[in-house]
């Protein structure tokens, strides 16, 4: 495991566990990373009016970020592997903060584009580092729950994020929602001493640690089919999820003439909200299916990728708020259901000396499909109209699905039983 840190204690403290109290402290440090990305979105009619902007310069400052975050991701998995996950989260969530509340200061295109791009690398380390926390610390048992909750705080922090954002905007100028959310995350990562421990003790400094090598990895990885299947799903997948988080504000506020703090409400709460209820039953259903198998959590994850894309479908052509609206929250809530899953699948399917590389290789993949996605959807707005892009994606879900379901049939099992063999392997060693 990794390298650096402190005992885990055995005792509970303040009535958790330590797993839960890192669990508890990452669903807040997960709120604040999602919600800094989506405060973007919430003030474009404003960045636009002031700096002159275009879509397609939204579209690029979107891409930009998740290039970023797609391309340093593999670095910051194999970073993860090898040093202390809790000070890799601490630093991430330092970094991120500061660049967030300087966003707030920005007077240019140019700068914001410097700001998103080191956005990305400065978040790019947290997901690794603390998902490979969050399973070192569950097993099979809690994993789902512990990961669904870990989620569920992005999804928290999306729509709390958008939401302030624009409300603040609206009110008191679209700078002060950046200053508000960066400021409490330098808070926050004030705090992190005193509910983050990694799962390893600290050596002596005259200890020799063996720290995981990186290529073994990727050599690993390279070996798992059902780990490449699932690259390939959240490629597709970033594809048609990533312009709904980026653009839904907008395409309220131009289709239905709502006001800026009120479109990032509706937006935001009719896609967010839903998802952060279907993510707290998510891994609960997660751990439930996973008692049949590990395996049937793959299961789990295409089927609510089948029963959620239709609802999609709806956004094309001219519906009324009340329909577009509905759909827009079913489809998040059942899509959300088999969202736990993603993290706990790769924590099967890879030893637990590899699990950040390869939840880097998946944020790669899923951030730069994702931000192909955003600069598209910049590019083509004008002809195609956000409604008929949103709607289309709906294919998409249902080719992932596809993906996966093979994935089960041929994969998974064999791949699982892998992954355990060489981890036995790696304790008697």
């Amino acid at each position: 495991m990794t390298g650096v840190a402190s005992p885990v204690p055995s005792a509970r403290s303040g009535g958790l566990s330590q797993p839960w109290r890192i669990a508890w402290f990452l669903f807040f440090a997960a709120g604040l990373n999602y919600a800094d990305r989506a405060a973007l979105s919430s003030v474009i009619p404003p960045l636009k009016e002031e700096f002159g902007g275009t879509d397609t310069d939204i579209g690029i400052m979107g891409s930009m970020f998740l290039w970023t975050y797609a391309l340093f991701s593999v670095v910051a998995g194999s970073v993860a592997d090898r040093y202390s996950r809790s000070r890799i989260i601490f630093w991430s969530l330092t970094l991120w903060s500061g660049i967030t509340f300087l966003t707030g200061c920005a007077t240019t295109v140019p700068q914001l584009y410097f700001l998103r791009t080191g956005l990305g690398l400065a978040e790019c380390f947290y997901m690794p580092a603390a998902a490979a926390l969050l399973g070192d610390y569950h097993g099979t048992a809690t994993r789902g729950r512990a990961m669904g909750f870990h989620l569920s705080g992005f999804q928290v922090g999306t729509l709390l994020g958008g939401m302030v954002a624009g409300t603040l905007a609206e009110h008191y100028g679209w700078r002060w929602g950046f200053w508000l959310l960066g400021g409490a995350g330098l808070g926050l990562a004030m705090l992190s001493r005193r509910f983050l421990v990694d799962a390893a003790p600290i050596p002596s400094a005259t200890t020799a640690v063996r720290k995981p090598r990186v290529w073994p990895a990727y050599a690993y990885l390279a070996r798992v089919p059902s780990f490449h299947v699932m690259l390939a799903s959240t490629m597709v997948v970033g594809i048609a999820s990533w312009p709904l988080a980026t653009w839904l504000p907008l395409y309220f506020r131009e289709n239905y003439g709502l006001g800026l703090g009120s479109a990032s409400i509706t937006g935001f709460g009719l896609y967010m909200g839903p998802v952060f209820l279907g993510i707290s039953l998510s891994g609960w259903i997660s751990d439930k299916g996973a008692r049949r198998g590990a395996r049937y959590r793959v299961l789990l994850k295409a089927a609510s990728f089948v029963a959620s894309a239709p609802f999609i479908l709806f956004f094309i052509g001219t519906p009324s708020l009340v329909l577009v609206g509905s759909a827009l929250a079913l489809s998040s809530f059942i899509r959300a259901l088999g969202s736990a899953n993603e993290h706990p699948i790769i924590c099967d399917i890879t030893p637990p000396a590899f699990r950040s590389t390869a939840i880097g290789v998946l944020n790669l993949c899923g951030s730069a499909a994702g931000g192909v996605g955003v600069l598209l959807t910049g590019i083509l707005k004008k002809d195609l109209g956000l409604g008929a892009i949103f709607g289309f994606s709906a294919f998409l879900y249902f080719f992932a699905a596809l993906l996966l379901v093979i994935s089960f049939f041929f994969f998974v099992p064999r791949d699982i039983a892998r992954a355990q063999q060489h981890e036995k392997s790696a304790d008697l060693a």
